[in-house]
């Protein structure tokens, strides 16, 4: 079983990791086909591109210019330590274990833009390029003719029990090719008890697919149908409302 999330937009190089464990991106070559071209845009061109202001386009401007492998504990980060924002921050990755490190290495899959998809202790050097970002490239005109067949492709590899738990965004989830993909996909989908029904939050959300994670982890969970029993925060599941594969949980609000 595997599970899949998003990265986040916030990145965190400045905090030591609080581990030496890591690994290597298995998508190398083609991210660096991707910075290649990137290198040839000015940072105006970035932020029309991007929608980013003239300071955040300087930025990732810069990120392109200096992004060089090999990568080493001195040049790079774990990915999932590297990345911060809602889902992140319930994961909390920070006050894992040695075993809950390995579980989650094992376990768990981050969709990107730039470096396919990670591992959490891959190294990757800080980077902006969100999945849905229409950069025309060598192989299309975005970056899911770019991935093409090679995300879903590395997750049906790694599929031993033909079941992933889907925890990204559309926008990401969108290049493992879903309907291609031969595997049990199972969705949870967080709703929270607002103005009379219960509706999906982003923010809540995010930080619920995190939770999520962590709780899986925690548990060292293999059989699916004991994510069912995932009550923290508040949520429970809630079977009137789910259907066959989209698992609602629900929240509720004093």
């Amino acid at each position: 079983m595997l599970i899949v999330v998003s990265p986040a937009k916030t990145l965190d190089f400045d905090t030591a990791p609080v581990t030496k464990e890591h690994s290597q991106t298995r998508f190398l070559a083609q991210s660096q086909q991707l910075i290649n071209e990137l290198k040839k845009l000015s940072s105006v061109e970035i932020a029309s591109l991007m929608k980013l202001s003239d300071k955040l386009a300087g930025l990732n401007m810069a990120r392109f210019q200096t992004w060089a492998p090999p990568f080493d504990l001195d040049n790079a980060k774990q990915a999932v330590l590297a990345f911060k924002g809602d889902v992140y921050t319930g994961l909390d990755a920070e006050s894992l274990d040695a075993a809950g490190f390995d579980f989650m290495q094992n376990h768990l899959r981050i969709l990107s833009g730039l470096y396919g998809v990670l591992r959490p202790l891959d190294l990757m050097q800080a980077y902006r390029l969100e999945m849905g970002t229409k950069f025309a490239n060598i192989k299309g005109k975005d970056l899911y003719q770019f991935w093409g067949s090679q995300l879903r492709q590395s997750i049906e590899a790694e599929l031993d029990d033909g079941i992933l738990i889907n925890l990204a965004s559309n926008e990401y989830f969108k290049a493992v090719e879903a309907k291609k993909l031969n595997a049990r996909i199972i969705t949870p989908v967080f709703k929270d008890w607002k103005n009379g029904h219960y509706k999906i939050i982003s923010f809540y959300a995010k930080k619920a697919r995190g939770l999520m994670t962590r709780y899986m982890i925690d548990h060292k969970i293999e059989d699916p149908e004991k994510i069912k029993q995932f009550d923290v925060d508040g949520y429970r599941f809630s079977a009137e409302m789910s259907a066959t594969d989209e698992w609602v949980f629900i929240r509720d609000h004093d």
